[in-house]
């Protein structure tokens, strides 16, 4: 599959897992359709803009091509009308936030590759494309940001936006590459969850 195509293909993969995370948020929040499409919408394109704008994409991809804001809509309306009951919705939230991390870490790390960034920057603008929408998302719907509380998330974003940085640095472009790199990301994620691996926190004096 061509490099392009396959950018194209996982980034509105993100976008699209993403937004129904914002959509679940806003549907555990008790919005109206206006505002779990609002939450759609910013968790989906929201690590898109911040990863287009730092590498100097203007205007960012999102505001280009019709998919980029079809998809979120799509994922927002699919939620709406069938999400499932409220108590199994943080459950969700949670493996579709961990599977858009993994797919943003790994576009974000493959389109700074594309511009030319370094090795370090590649792998940290990957880390903030996984992360920045849904800190978006959790400002808007009034929840600390999950990056900022004890859980590891960011960790997993860096390895597997590294592992797409390493892999290219030494020569490997092919498909396996940025699919195993999700998928670490995604299962390291959510044992992390599951197991309550925490960052480490000051101690009490």
């Amino acid at each position: 599959m061509d490099g392009s195509v396959l950018l194209a293909v996982l980034d509105l993969v993100g976008i699209f897992v993403f937004g129904i995370t914002g959509a679940l948020v806003g549907v555990r929040k008790n919005l109206d359709v206006f505002g779990i499409q609002v939450l759609a919408l910013v968790t989906g394109l929201g690590g898109g803009f911040l990863r287009d704008v730092l590498i100097g994409v203007t205007p960012p991809a999102a505001l280009e091509d019709w998919r980029y804001l079809a998809v979120p809509v799509a994922a927002g309306l699919l939620t709406f009308f069938l999400h499932p009951r409220i108590g199994r919705v943080e459950r969700l939230v949670n493996i579709f936030d961990a599977a858009g991390l993994a797919l943003f870490c790994v576009t974000g790390a493959l389109k700074a590759i594309d511009y030319g960034l370094s090795p370090l920057s590649a792998a940290l603008l990957g880390t903030i494309s996984g992360i920045g929408g849904g800190v978006v998302r959790d400002v808007l719907s009034g929840r600390v940001p999950v990056v900022l509380r004890s859980e590891i998330y960011a960790t997993p974003a860096f390895l597997g936006a590294g592992i797409v940085v390493l892999a290219s640095a030494l020569g490997y472009h092919a498909l396996w590459v940025p699919i195993s790199a999700a998928v670490v990301c995604f299962l390291i994620r959510l044992v992390a969850i599951r197991r309550g691996w925490n960052a480490p926190l000051p101690r009490n004096p």
